[in-house]
């Protein structure tokens, strides 16, 4: 009974320790004088090995002695389960840097700083290029005449495009670009989106991961003032070439390669480079003025004095130079813009082509991840929440404009879950793509959050689309002038793919790279133990692994606390309807730390071909990133009441996602004893997040179907046209008569079931409903327009054979019945 009693002390004793992170002398002298107590009240034989237990912990508290008695050791053991690190691999761990992602993946989330971060804002230069030439580039957009008609952007498009330097928009202002925010260029990139694709990407491309960018940090002073302001007014158009037939979405093992050489330019003998390469799917290739081009640079000659291999090296090539080929044009699921191959074979480039001069030399894999940091979290988030919010706005409008069986059909309960799912994640992905410039626009540049983001927003862009085209039914399969969903239905699997599969990014980039850079101490022992100097690899080994067992502890001990009482004493900056949100991302925070401890503890460096584990763990960060975003945008908007549904069902949405997923990852789990214990502690009852239940659905749904300043919110920033000619015009024409014509048919459906209108029906029981004044003058007119606006905005296009065909049509003989 004693035993029992000393054990149970010793537990709740270690528990408390952990819990408040005392360090490991105060450990020691409690421990100790808790034995001292217990061996002279009751001397017992099972004392002596709590005592050697004692003194070897005893031990650690003396450097020297911890670090070879104990960390020279465990540093072999490490070492030895380390995988093989290559320099490609190292260069994409140290690209870019951690900013929330790390607050989250360490278990404790500081709530009150986060609150307390700098909002997206614009300046006023910024909005009136918003309300002015970007405006103005959308109303001049037709995307059925840009993708069926002239399968390019017509010409007056571009040369608005150049005079108005949308090609400039990273490009300072003493270079002659726009000097815009990552928040203004990820706007501008989305209310284009939101009226064409094809001109979104030619638009956001020059600005994204590409020469303008590479220029600017890592460009020589000379080839900054020769290219910078060509770019910035577009009479150079960039492309960047990449992608190899045989290197896709594993980059760093591309086969184009360059061998340095003396050779001939301009008339005289220059040391360069000769370059062969064979690259595909590069956008504007074929309309480029200069290219950015990815090769692998060897130098058996040693001409500079180095190694054999160089490593990749970035240049900028004229696509005018002797050499340079851009192939046929590429037809990327029928959208226009420009894109196609290019290749070269043994093409002489002078040294001053390489990006940042013979200094950059073999850099150029570290170069493009440390911007692909920056250019993926701006330019696909942003097409994503456009195309969100434009089927947030356009599936809520047709949905009360169509009726069926009396009824508008966004009052059918199947469409109201439909339309829930499109206005959650249009709120919860602009809140993500808010916060995400903001910290660009601060300085950070977050590698792990910029592909979670990419991946997140385009799946749900994928999702929302499906969902629109579903509530459209026949109106959106039907191709034409009048249809505009079916051109952003046909370019999704294009955002997919690009910048990192879906697939790729979310198996192995998000978590893989998450588990090492997000994680307080896993970097750091990774450094140390690929240190050379034994005596600094030690030290740091023996910081960083120390520091990494108090962390451990310390969740464990606050994770089964928090765990078993429901987050309730969780410390949250607000209170409210909200308070409990900010309780469930804390509590997913420490299970999540505590898990993914474990899986490095078992699988190590193997963690990384776990990709089933790896995708799941990564939806987890995902979720908590997201439900994060949609709480700082609630806070940043002033708390509205009316957004108050929306942030329930993003929040309660995320929350379930989560605990989905850690549940499997725990039915998964490398080792199933470990897995049942962490189970016991971070899944204590069970799931206890089912999602949002169905009013709340239907709540949400609501604010879809009528006009409010919450719906108002919900699709800022897209393009919208009330003009009745308009392809989205005569839907917005439609869904505001039909409003108006609502309340008068609730008048006239009343009046005609008290008997007042006899039997007539359509536009006779209007007219009767006037004479007997149950509607005033002019009501009728009303509800005509209001009836051939809904016409208008439900009709479908249709061809004559030849406009399809582009001949004759051919008569075709009847069967014989003979």
């Amino acid at each position: 009974m004693a035993a029992l009693l000393v054990l149970l002390v010793i537990v709740a004793g270690g528990w408390a320790l952990a819990y408040f992170s005392v360090p490991l002398l105060r450990w020691t002298l409690a421990g100790g004088l808790l034995l001292l107590v217990v061996s002279l009240a009751a001397p017992a034989w099972w004392l002596y090995p709590l005592w050697l237990i004692w003194g070897l912990v005893a031990l650690a508290n003396f450097p020297l002695i911890r670090q070879h008695l104990y960390m020279a050791p465990m540093l072999r053991v490490f070492r030895g389960r380390l995988p093989s690190v290559s320099a490609t691999e190292r260069e994409a761990l140290e690209a870019g840097g951690v900013w929330w992602d790390a607050e989250l993946f360490s278990g404790h989330p500081h709530w009150q700083r986060f609150l307390e971060f700098p909002k997206a804002r614009l300046t006023e230069v910024e909005q009136a290029f918003l309300d002015g030439p970007a405006e103005e580039l959308c109303r001049m957009l037709d995307d059925w005449r840009i993708t069926f008609d002239l399968k390019d952007l017509p010409p007056n498009v571009w040369a608005f495009i150049r005079r108005n330097r949308f090609f400039g928009m990273i490009i300072p202002t003493e270079y002659g670009g726009l000097g815009f925010s990552a928040e203004a260029h990820s706007q501008v990139v989305a209310k284009v989106a939101s009226r064409s694709g094809s001109a979104a990407v030619t638009v956001m491309v020059p600005n994204s991961l590409g020469p303008a960018e590479l220029l600017l940090h890592y460009g020589t002073d000379a080839q900054k003032s020769h290219y910078l302001p060509r770019l910035a007014d577009g009479r150079e158009i960039p492309c960047f070439a990449l992608t190899n037939p045989y290197a896709g979405s594993d980059a760093s093992s591309i086969p184009d390669k360059a061998v340095v050489c003396q050779g001939e330019y301009q008339g005289q003998q220059v040391l360069g480079m000769r370059v062969t390469w064979e690259k595909r799917y590069i956008t504007l290739a074929p309309v480029a003025t200069v290219l950015g081009l990815a090769f692998q640079l060897y130098d058996p000659e040693r001409l500079l004095g180095g190694e054999d291999y160089l490593g990749i090296t970035l240049a900028l090539i004229p696509t005018g130079h002797p050499g340079v080929r851009i192939g046929r044009r590429h037809y990327p699921l029928k959208q226009a813009f420009q894109n196609g191959p290019t290749s070269g074979t043994e093409v002489f480039i002078p040294m001053d082509m390489v990006i940042g001069g013979r200094a950059q030399i073999g850099q150029g894999w570290r170069m493009l991840m440390e911007r692909l940091a920056v250019g993926r979290s701006i330019s696909l988030p942003a097409l994503a929440a456009a195309a969100i919010k434009f089927c947030a706005r356009n599936a809520g409008a047709y949905a009360r404009v169509r009726k069926q069986f009396k009824l508008p059909i966004g009052r059918f309960e199947g469409i109201e879950e439909v339309l829930a799912r499109i206005a959650g994640d249009a709120y919860a992905v602009e809140a993500a793509r808010r916060l995400t410039t903001a910290a660009l626009d601060q300085g950070f540049e977050p590698a792990v959050i910029s592909a979670l983001l990419k991946y997140q927003t385009t799946e749900r862009q994928r999702q929302a689309i499906n969902d629109a085209m579903d509530i459209h039914g026949g109106r959106a399969i039907c191709e034409g002038p009048s249809n505009y969903l079916a051109n952003a239905y046909q370019g999704v699997p294009v955002s997919i793919t690009v910048e990192g599969a879906n697939i790729l990014t979310r198996s192995l980039i998000v978590f893989g790279q998450g588990a090492i850079r997000c994680h307080p101490w896993v970097f750091k022992e990774l450094e140390a133990a690929l240190d050379t100097d034994p005596a600094r690899s030690l030290a740091a080994f023996d910081t960083a692994i120390s520091g990494h067992v108090g962390y451990l502890l310390n969740n464990l001990a606050q994770g089964a606390f928090h765990h078993l009482t429901l987050g309730r004493f969780m410390t949250v900056p607000r209170t409210g309807p909200v308070a409990r949100y900010y309780a469930g991302i804390s509590c997913a925070s420490l299970a999540f730390a505590l898990m993914a401890d474990g899986a490095l503890l078992v699988l190590g460096g193997q963690l990384k071909r776990r990709e089933r584990l790896s995708g799941r763990f990564a939806d987890v960060l995902s979720e908590m990133y997201f439900a994060s975003a949609v709480l700082k945008r609630y806070e940043d908007d002033g708390c509205p009441a009316e957004d108050l549904p929306l942030v329930d069902y993003a929040c309660q949405r995320s929350l379930h996602v989560i605990e989905e997923r850690l549940a499997d990852i725990l039915d998964h789990f490398p080792s199933r004893p470990l897995g049942w214990v962490l189970k016991r502690i971070v899944q204590p009852f069970g799931m206890r997040h089912h999602g949002p239940d169905d009013p709340l659905g239907q709540a949400v749904a609501a604010l879809l179907l009528a006009p409010s300043s919450a719906r108002e919110r919900l699709t800022a920033g897209i393009y919208v046209n009330r003009d009745p000619a308009d392809v989205t015009g005569r839907l917005e024409h439609a869904f505001d008569l039909i409003i108006q014509a609502d309340a008068i048919e609730a008048r006239i459906q009343s009046a005609a079931r008290a008997g007042q209108l006899g039997t007539a029906s359509g536009r006779e029981m209007w007219l009767a409903a006037e004479r007997a004044q149950v509607i005033g003058d002019g009501e009728v007119a009303t509800l005509e327009a209001a009836d051939k606006a809904v016409r208008a905005a439900i009709d479908v296009d249709d061809f004559a054979p030849e406009e399809l065909t582009g001949h004759a049509a051919v008569e075709v003989p009847m069967a014989s019945t003979a």
